[in-house]
């Protein structure tokens, strides 16, 4: 791959040259994660000091300091140049600290945390002046009580030293001013009392692109734009980011009533996720690049994506939930299509001739061997990686005939490779052959292979047969025809037997008593087709706004020398009951004086639009943890990592969205990626105590290896189809996630439940 594949950045000995001619600053703004550096990158060193996960880490602006949280409540401060521990403070929070930050332009002397028992503080390390090694307990010099929940993210703003921005599962981001007040709520008042809700989205949360808003959105991460500092942007519990302009927000306001969630500039979220309806799909982290102009979301039981922060109105990457289900639809001539120019005059003019044959030779070259792997049946992956490489890496330098072939091929193989939405991927790429040239046989082909993975046979019928009026002679497409067809009996008759035998889905409440299994197992397969395809009836009910879950735990000490590794063994007791109606309205626990109906919001609701995905990372697992992190790397935010549930963290080419590294980094779970703001350094965290710095001291430079350990590049697909098997085994085969969201957040006594929240926080 290496040999085929090259890199994007120049040579790097280029650029060292050119820093004697050019003094521009992106120039060492360029070599800052060179692909050059990347490539060495190892463990160099493993940080002690804490005793528990390590769920947050963050430098300072300079690089000179980074601060880390963890479960066992306590905030470290290390030095860089050192590779040392400095400062141990003991926060007083009683739960798992989620996050931490320096507060921006105050020396480094003020940093700030967020934790699992709702609340935020503020610390002056100017206080440990002059302090022994083991006097490290402070007074909060602010404290924050006025959540409700978990506070998962905090934000602060570049040049602003005076306030922060905290994220809680509450269903509010508030916005806390040190010189307003040292303590909120204020002596005598409740929390909801406090004005300083910037965002209430309380119901906020879409269950898919076409419903209105409704269910309290809990809220997992939240960032702010360093070039445009009034943009923030916000990911939760559903599958769509939100941008939002704070100049444009509405004052702050108290927690008292629960409001409509304010209009925001842009949503964010790939079109084949938007109208999938499930409670379990939710983000774990959104990000700004460096320059801001794009943004980084990782789903839970999903990949990473990239979207463009600036699509304008009219642009391809915005859609409607109309668009959805026209990407699918069979037309004769797809709307906005028109003839193209010749393949000769597609090239841009700067180019040159000599340039351009060279160009196009080589892509020619690599579709060549993609289509090889197709036809061989062999390393679909690679197959794959070709044509990202060409798409990716040189669209607009190729004409549109090799552009529709590459387009074909990538379809075709990555229905033969069949990982997590490899099918809706499929779609996307026969939809644009197709729009090349209406009448490609291979376009329609595989587009019917692809809606039939999905389960949707009905369109897929449709375009095996506009394949088989392409080619009357295929024997292949007839017997895809007949085999939709059946595909399509059979559905309708089990649709049939379902509406015959099952109860009625107007059955009063309580005329049907529900099952522990109805309840707890629902009707999603683990094969792509299933969870791609439609949703079952089950799926579309209000279960989470109809039950009410009681629980009790213990979790078992004894070790289990026999036992799966890294899996925590314990009983769970549940006792599950009707909501009341009051207790519906959720305002009784929070003491909100109302909120807004359903009907009201069915009223109102005006389908948005939505900014579509432009890349996505796949090779990771995110489902144990809620705290996963996707980062970009460099000055430039040329790459992208992430963590990943098998103890392994991901480097990918943000361009074309190849895998470049691929390194061990805890022996249980990576969750935390954080580049060092000018060097090429990345520390890494998770579940293990410790934290791993990695640099670009290897030997010997390589593509996806192991790290310190050696490369491992004759198992990375091995490592990457059990990641694939991993997200595929849905949660909700065994808990549904409303529930697991309620164990996690339920109020136990101090360190009862540290090890579960560990492992699943």
């Amino acid at each position: 791959m290496e040999s085929s594949l090259a890199f994007h950045d120049g040579n790097i000995y280029d650029f060292l040259q050119s820093r004697y001619l050019d003094v521009r600053p992106d120039v060492n703004s360029s070599l800052h994660m060179h692909s050059s550096l990347v490539r060495r990158l190892s463990q160099e060193k493993e940080l002690e000091g804490h005793q528990g996960c390590v769920n947050a880490i963050a430098w300072n602006s300079t690089g000179t300091l980074m601060i880390s949280g963890s479960d066992d409540t306590r905030i470290n401060i290390w030095s860089y140049s050192g590779r040392s521990l400095l400062h141990s403070i003991e926060t007083g929070h009683c739960a798992n600290i989620f996050c931490t930050k320096f507060i921006p332009e105050t020396s480094d002397e003020l940093v700030v945390s967020g934790a699992g028992d709702a609340e935020v503080r503020l610390f002056n390390l100017s206080r440990l002046n002059g302090r022994g090694e083991e006097d490290n307990a402070i007074t909060p010099s602010a404290m924050y009580q006025c959540h409700t929940r978990r506070v998962k993210k905090l934000a602060v703003e570049i040049g602003n030293p005076n306030m922060v921005w905290s994220a809680s599962e509450d269903g509010t981001l508030r916005q806390h001013d040190f010189r307003e007040g040292t303590s909120c709520p204020p002596a005598g008042s409740s929390h909801q009392e406090c004005r300083n809700v910037l965002l209430d989205l309380r119901s906020g949360a879409k269950r898919s692109l076409a419903d209105p808003p409704r269910q309290t959105l809990a809220l997992k991460s939240c960032d702010i734009s360093t070039t445009r500092p009034h943009l923030l942007l916000v990911g939760g519990s559903d599958a769509f980011a939100r941008l939002y302009d704070r100049r444009m927000l509405p004052p702050l306001t108290s927690s008292q009533k629960r409001m409509s969630p304010p209009p925001c500039v842009n949503y964010f979220c790939p079109m084949h996720l938007s109208d999938r309806g499930r409670s379990s799909l939710h983000l774990t982290h959104v990000a700004f690049s460096p320059d801001g102009d794009e943004v980084l979301l990782s789903y839970s039981g999903e990949h990473v994506y990239l979207m463009d922060v600036n699509c304008a109105g009219g642009s391809a990457m915005h859609y409607t939930s109309g668009d959805v289900s026209q990407l699918m639809s069979f037309s004769p001539v797809l709307g906005g299509a028109e003839l193209h120019k010749p393949t000769s005059d597609v090239f841009p003019k700067y180019l040159s001739k000599r340039r351009n044959a060279a160009r196009l030779d080589k892509c020619r070259k690599l579709v060549q061997l993609a289509q090889r792997s197709l036809e061989e049946g062999t390393n679909y992956y690679y197959g794959i990686e070709l044509c990202n490489e060409v798409l990716d890496g040189y669209g607009h330098d190729i004409g549109l005939a090799l552009k529709h072939e590459c387009l074909c091929t990538r379809a075709g193989l990555l229905l033969k490779r069949k990982w997590k939405n490899d099918a809706n991927m499929a779609v996307r790429d026969c939809y644009n052959a197709r729009r090349i040239d209406s009448s490609s046989f291979r376009a329609h082909n595989y587009m019917s292979e692809a809606l039939s993975q999905l389960g949707k046979h009905k369109e897929a019928l449709d375009f095996a047969r506009a394949a088989q009026c392409l080619a009357p002679s295929s024997s292949e497409v007839a017997e895809r025809v007949e085999s939709i067809k059946k595909d399509l009996a059979e559905a309708e008759a089990e649709r049939n037997n379902k509406g015959n035998d099952g109860a009625p889905r107007s059955e009063p409440r309580g005329g049907r008593v529900l099952s522990l299994s109805d309840i707890l197992y629902r009707a999603e397969a683990n094969s792509d087709a299933s969870q791609d395809g439609p949703r079952s009836e089950r799926e579309d009910s209000d279960y989470d706004e109809e039950l009410e879950l009681d629980f009790e735990t213990s979790i078992s000490g004894d070790e289990d020398h026999d036992a799966e590794p890294n899996v925590l063994h314990g009983s769970l007791n549940l006792r599950i009951h009707r909501k009341s109606d009051s207790a519906r309205e959720n305002g009784g626990a929070n003491g909100l004086c109302g909120s807004p109906s359903s009907s009201s919001h069915n009223e109102r609701h005006q389908p948005e639009a939505v900014i579509d995905m432009k890349q996505r990372y796949l090779g990771h697992c995110n489902v144990g943890t809620d705290i996963k992190q996707a980062s970009f790397l460099g000055q430039r935010g040329e790459y992208v990592a992430s963590g990943s549930d098998d103890g392994r963290w991901f480097i990918w080419e943000k361009r074309t969205g190849r895998l470049i590294k691929m390194l061990h980094g805890d022996e249980a779970v990576v969750n935390c990626v954080q580049c060092h703001p000018s060097d090429c350094v990345v520390a890494t965290s998770g579940i293990d105590n410790t934290i791993k710095i990695w640099t670009p001291s290897a030997s010997v430079p390589s593509i996806v290896a192991g790290g310190a350990a050696g490369p491992e590049t004759s198992d990375f697909l091995v490592a990457m189809e059990g990641n694939q098997r991993r997200l595929c085994r849905n949660r909700e085969a065994i808990l549904p996630f409303e529930i697991l969201e309620r164990f996690r957040m339920h109020e136990f006594t101090e360190g009862s439940l540290r090890p579960f929240e560990c492992a699943q926080s």
